[in-house]
């Protein structure tokens, strides 16, 4: 079973950047498509940015386009989330999965985005 590893949140101001990173168990990785998701307070989970196997295909919500950049080292099991010009509204727990949410939950890591 893949065990996912969440890290490098923290506590930031608006404007201010955070790298994110998720190892992973498993020998599986490389065959997923990968992506991060957030949970903000009272809110439901949602996808955030998704990288396809191979790493040269990405797509990102909305709200975090052009600020937010996904990478994948398939060597080290591994899926990044850079995020730029970080806003309170992006203050959440953050989580990698594959694209569908398929594998086993990790811990997730908090950002906190003050104004």
């Amino acid at each position: 079973q893949v065990r996912l590893v969440e890290s490098g949140g923290g506590l930031v101001q608006a404007g201010e950047s955070l790298s994110l990173s998720c190892t992973a168990s498993g020998s599986i990785f490389s065959l997923n498509p990968m992506a991060w998701f957030r949970q903000a307070p009272g809110k439901e989970r949602e996808l955030v940015a998704s990288i396809l196997i191979g790493g040269e295909t990405t797509t990102y919500a909305d709200s975090v386009k052009g600020r937010f950049t996904i990478s994948r080292d398939d060597a080290k099991n591994a899926v990044y989330l850079q995020m730029d010009s970080l806003k309170p509204e992006d203050t959440g727990v953050y989580y990698c999965n594959n694209r569908w949410g398929a594998l086993s939950w990790g811990q997730g890591t908090q950002v906190t985005v003050s104004s």
